[in-house]
């Protein structure tokens, strides 16, 4: 049987794949932190992560571990490039080693996000925050340690645990309205989707960059609308521009207002398998949306 090393078990993507895969795979599951069925690994830790390697001798590496507190990440950069950066390097040492695919999942934050079209896999990364730089650094090291990789950009990730949907849904049970920024554009993506083009992917030899989205756009204001709407609730949504919630939220680092990722290398190297339409996909998550 196949065997997968995952870190970030327990987060929301580590969840979904574990789902998606079902028992066709042996998991070594790991995680930052101890837990029942769950090795603890710090991947930043290239002594940890060379000798599990060298034990376990996994057929891949999916990487789901990473600092993505956005805010967090600016004031703690030295952390966040320790989780975002050094891990996915020691990961692409020992998958070079071992022989295993790795992997690794990025973000859209590697751009600047001023764009006006959506962003394809060979525009050129410009992060305007420690996120970013971090977790481009991390993209930089997979290709440079790594021989067979595949580096998967997504965005507006949501899923089994702590999300912008639950957390809407929450402030509903409370409150009669919401601000929420109309400025900043992006495609919802499902973490089942997403775990879905990984097991995809993972078997084959199709390697490098890709952009991972749901299909279609849309900005947080709306997106809540949609949730509210979907879910048969009438909380009202204010619109906040990025610029109203800055001044609100003084810490808050950088957030791209236009980040639409373009799936243009899955368009052109496969057409066995499309993400779906972020309307399908959050009406497939509020209907077995995990208590």
């Amino acid at each position: 049987m196949k065997k997968i090393l995952l870190t970030g078990c327990n987060g929301q993507l580590g969840r979904a794949i574990q789902k998606e895969y079902g028992d066709t795979v042996e998991f070594l599951r790991t995680d930052f932190i101890d837990a029942e069925g769950i090795t603890r690994l710090d991947i930043s830790d290239i002594d940890q992560v060379m000798n599990f390697a060298r034990a376990e001798k996994p057929d891949a590496i999916i990487n789901c571990a990473a600092f993505t507190n956005v805010d967090g990440c600016e004031t703690n950069e030295d952390a966040a490039f320790k989780a975002n950066a050094i891990g996915p390097r020691n990961l692409a040492i020992a998958s070079r080693e071992t022989g295993a695919k790795l992997i690794h999942v990025s973000t859209d934050y590697v751009f600047e996000g001023n764009g006006t079209r959506p962003y394809v896999e060979s525009d050129t990364p410009n992060p305007v925050s420690a996120y970013g730089r971090t977790k481009l650094a991390g993209e930089q090291f997979v290709r440079d340690f790594a021989d067979r990789y595949f580096i998967l950009r997504t965005a507006w990730l949501y899923g089994d645990g702590k999300n912008f949907v639950k957390t809407m849904l929450g402030a509903a049970q409370s409150r009669d309205e919401v601000s929420v920024v109309c400025d900043q554009k992006g495609s919802p993506t499902s973490a089942v989707e997403l775990a879905k083009m990984i097991h995809f992917l993972e078997p084959t030899e199709n390697y490098g960059i890709f952009h991972a989205t749901c299909e279609g756009d849309t900005n947080w204001a709306e997106f809540t609308e949609e949730i509210y709407r979907k879910a048969g609730l009438s909380t009202k949504v204010n619109h906040l521009t990025s610029e109203e919630y800055a001044a609100m939220n003084p810490a808050a680092a950088n957030r791209p207002k236009y980040s639409i990722l373009e799936n243009r290398m899955l368009k052109l190297t496969t057409d066995k398998f499309m993400m779906a339409d972020w309307h399908d996909a959050l009406d497939y998550y509020l209907q077995n949306m995990p208590e």
